[in-house]
């Protein structure tokens, strides 16, 4: 993954990306009728059940919109909530407010939404051994949001994008000659740009797991689209040489016994394309 200045850099861009989007030349709303002297109060309201997420989010875009903006929070990152909550309280200039609103909730919704839709895999996993990882199949634009949201509901994040880890997929195996040429190539690559990125293989069969096995530095091996006779037979011929991650479809009807196969994680693209916006609401008290 990638350094927590290179995250915290993502977050800002994001923050100044969403505002220059959505504010442009002034919330001519806010501006026709609010005075620039006028205070006010409101509050994040839970009109939904699950793990909330984005609170600390919240609070960069309320500081970066004002800094004189003051957040009182009562459920933290992660939480529980339900129908009801109340997450935090903000006071202040009640344009500021209203120009912080809509990146507030559109990122909370659906960061809520990822890290409950992780933290019900998580649970799924209880005393596995096993934990779940998110994947590169997020929104472009908001990929540090997403991965942040998994990280709450206590999944783990893969790379974070192409420059900073080795992943050999399929395609690149093919383009590459094959299995054995691609390692090669990747390692040669690595030497002679000095950088130090860990090395992921895919493969799509046994004998491509044999493959592999015969070239040393191989970071984790991704067991992708097996079924769960060919992933323990994976898992036992991997043995202690690498790490072990399978994928392919894996959901919450199959992701228990793909664990059960011993292997040491579990990637899902599912966590960030396929979720439900948690119901949120920002309301004047």
């Amino acid at each position: 993954m990638i350094s927590e200045e290179q995250f915290k850099e993502e977050i800002t861009l994001i923050i100044a990306n969403a505002i220059r989007e959505d504010v442009g030349d002034g919330d001519h709303s806010s501006l026709a009728c609010i005075p620039e002297s006028a205070t006010g109060k409101a509050k994040l309201l839970v009109k939904d059940e699950g793990i909330i997420a984005g609170v600390d989010f919240a609070e960069l875009v309320f500081y970066f919109v004002d800094p004189n903006l003051k957040i009182e929070v009562l459920i933290k990152d992660g939480s529980p909530v339900s129908h009801g909550d109340i997450v935090f309280y903000v006071e202040g200039s009640s344009q500021s407010i209203l120009k912080a609103e809509r990146l507030v909730l559109n990122a909370m919704q659906r960061m809520s939404a990822i890290a409950t839709k992780t933290n019900m895999f998580v649970n799924l996993l209880k005393g596995t051994g096993t934990k779940i990882l998110d994947t590169r199949k997020t929104t472009p634009g908001i990929r540090a949001l997403e991965k942040w949201a998994v990280k709450i509901g206590g999944g783990e994040n893969h790379r974070f994008a192409l420059y900073d880890m080795i992943m050999l997929k399929d395609n690149h195996i093919d383009f590459a000659g094959g299995i054995t040429k691609a390692i090669n190539k990747t390692k040669n690559y690595l030497k002679e740009t000095g950088r130090d990125l860990k090395i992921i293989v895919e493969a799509r069969d046994l004998e491509e797991i044999k493959e592999i096995l015969e070239s040393e530095g191989v970071y984790r091996i991704l067991i992708d689209n097996f079924n769960y006779e060919d992933t323990r037979e994976a898992v036992k011929l991997i043995g202690n040489t690498c790490l072990t991650e399978s994928s392919g479809g894996i959901n919450e009807k199959t992701i228990r016994e793909y664990a059960e196969c011993g292997v040491d994680f579990i990637s899902s693209g599912a966590l960030t394309h396929s979720v439900y916006n948690l119901d949120l609401s920002l309301k004047a008290v």
